[in-house]
């Protein structure tokens, strides 16, 4: 005859068992959606930009309609609104998190946001980074640059040695881009304290990316695969950092567990 100790560690066994594999389930999921289906899109759409010339049929493009001149170079919509304002945008909202997770420190009240708000700080903040940094040293030209698009240099790879003499390159990946596809990271930021908002803010992040990029592919200084790059890099870091801030709890159970702790919420 079982004893009465025997008969509750079995049921707690399969319990704790079911729920590894539930977790091992989840984390498999997650990982192929955030992590392997990107990497997919990311790696034919660069083949498509780089080894299928998407690259210079989309720039040849844009520089005949503007007349075989970066005519938008200097104009007020891409220069002065999208490129020099856009920047001031996103370093002034990255400045309110700032002041947001600093008033996290101050009041226990909302210390709870304390580690989400850092995840956004941080993940922002090295994604542009991180890009700027390769930007020192990749030595790639801007298409306006280009004598195919009216410059005096010609075309380097970003893996081809570049001709002694030549001037530096310092447009790869798209630095500008950066300021707004950083940005992704608000994506798992709702994850874990609003799941319903993961969508809005994912597609807040993918849209100023893709209006800093096509306005600085309007002007000449970048190619399609530099903003795909810029993305990459981005989404990877927001996504590498999640874990050491957001936890590896799904994020719905998350999202529970912090709304319960908001003040003035019931539960």
């Amino acid at each position: 005859m079982k004893s009465t100790t025997d008969a509750w560690v079995l049921p707690a066994a399969s319990l704790a068992l079911g729920r590894q594999r539930r977790q091992a389930k989840y984390a498999s999921g997650f990982f192929l959606a955030h992590f392997w289906f990107p990497l997919v899109a990311f790696a034919v759409l660069l083949a498509v930009a780089t080894l299928g010339q998407g690259d210079r049929w989309l720039a040849d493009r844009i520089y005949g309609l503007e007349g075989h001149a970066w005519t938008l170079r200097h104009a007020y919509l891409t220069e002065q609104l999208a490129h020099a304002a856009g920047r001031g945008i996103s370093a002034a909202a990255w400045l309110l998190v700032l002041i947001a997770w600093l008033a996290s420190l101050a009041s226990s009240r909302w210390s709870r946001f304390r580690l989400p708000l850092a995840y956004l700080l941080l993940a922002t903040l090295l994604s542009a980074a991180l890009v700027a940094w390769i930007k020192m040293w990749s030595n790639m030209d801007c298409p306006w640059d280009l004598v195919r698009y009216g410059g005096d240099r010609p075309y380097v790879g970003l893996f081809d040695l570049r001709p002694q003499g030549l001037g530096r390159g310092r447009c790869f990946p798209a630095g500008h881009a950066s300021s707004g596809y950083a940005w992704l990271a608000l994506y798992f930021f709702f994850s874990y304290v609003r799941p319903r908002w993961r969508w809005a803010g994912l597609a807040m992040g993918a849209g100023l990316g893709l209006a800093f990029g096509i306005s600085q592919q309007l002007r000449g200084a970048h190619f399609l695969s530099h903003d795909l790059w810029t993305i990459a890099l981005c989404w990877t870091t927001a996504l590498a950092l999640r874990p050491a801030f957001l936890g590896r709890m799904p994020p719905q159970r998350h999202a529970v567990a912090f709304a319960r702790r908001i003040p003035g919420r019931p539960g």
